[in-house]
């Protein structure tokens, strides 16, 4: 059955302006071993924006795909409400998927991708959720994000897709978020899309949410997971490496991209990162390579290549300086 919240008296006077009419609905599909931080960063948006309205205007169902109950990644079950044969209509189908994309029952949770798919209805996905919107082929022709962590597998397993790299994505009738906190970024575009921002903001502070992310935020940009506050130009750079891996630009072409002077540029590397650009350059290509050699079957030589490597010996040797084993044991290992 669905679930909505129960008006409670707000801790401040409860946001009314300009509301859409009616009130929406959402589906969340779960499979097994899906994030259940995702799915209750998505929902608690809701829930809190009920509360700051003072009425039920969101609601929502879970779903899996024979109704049974579901196991989160962190090994606590959740009581499903509906089957994907029998579930009702909603407004946006989102689909939560964990680590793992082989599950029980996936054929069905395609073939009701598909179904709902063709029917012209909307669909999100949370975290590696694209990854099933693709396999179903739901994201073709459409703009999209995933978690940093799969997204060199998805763009190598499906090429052809607008795979940003953003903390969301809105498409038309797609939404997609890299999960974990990014869930409430999107849910929190979709309250602030039906009642503004005052409402939006409203919610985030319930969460202590400090800033709203928009979809041109990128949710990684290299090791370095937090670049907020350095240098507007050395985060222009960075962005410039991690979106050419596969062919490495030269210290010219990205000292003249930013406006900079190589020496200035090493400079500012020095200063922020504590490291040249070079050495920098060559862990997020290095990085990459690690995502591909877990995330894919693509032959070593592939994977190099992938990365900006033309010789197999030489991103061997660098591949164990920067990890401590070579690129043959990284794939042997079970994560």
């Amino acid at each position: 059955m669905p679930h909505s919240t129960q008006s409670h008296p707000a801790l401040e006077r409860p946001i009314t302006s300009d509301p859409v009419q009616g009130g929406r609905q959402f589906g969340f599909l779960l499979v097994d071993k899906f994030s259940m931080f995702s799915l209750a960063a998505a929902i608690d948006c809701f829930r809190s924006a009920n509360r700051l309205l003072g009425h039920d205007f969101y609601g929502w169902t879970t779903i899996s795909a024979d109704g049974d109950s579901v196991m989160a990644s962190n090994g606590l079950p959740l009581k499903i409400d509906y089957s994907v044969a029998d579930m009702p209509p909603v407004d946006i189908l989102f689909v939560s998927v964990g680590l793992s994309i082989e599950f029980p029952g996936k054929s069905k949770v395609l073939a009701a991708l598909r179904s709902w798919g063709r029917r012209g209805n909307a669909l999100g996905a949370l975290s590696v959720g694209s990854y099933l919107l693709a396999e179903a082929g739901q994201l073709d022709g459409y703009r999209c994000t995933i978690h940093w962590e799969n997204r060199a597998g998805f763009m190598e397993r499906f090429p052809d897709i607008n795979c940003t790299g953003n903390v969301f994505e809105i498409d038309r009738k797609r939404y997609t978020c890299a999960g974990g906190t990014t869930s409430i970024d999107l849910m929190l575009e979709i309250v602030r899309g039906d009642f503004g921002s005052n409402l939006a903001n409203g919610v985030a502070n319930q969460f202590q949410h400090e800033r709203i992310r928009s979809a041109g935020d990128r949710q990684r940009v290299g090791p370095e997971r937090d670049l907020t506050g350095k240098s507007e130009k050395l985060r222009r750079i960075v962005e410039l490496m991690a979106d050419h891996l596969d062919e490495p630009l030269s210290a010219v072409q990205l000292a003249k991209s930013a406006g900079l002077s190589v020496r200035q540029v090493e400079r500012l590397f020095l200063r922020h990162l504590s490291v040249t650009p070079g050495r920098y350059y060559m862990r997020l290509r290095l990085e990459r390579a690690r995502e591909l050699l877990r995330q894919t079957n693509m032959p070593i030589l592939d994977v190099a290549i992938a990365t900006g490597f033309t010789s197999h010996s030489y991103f061997a040797q660098s591949y164990r300086l920067q990890f401590g084993r070579p690129p043959s044991e990284e794939r042997r290992t079970t994560y």
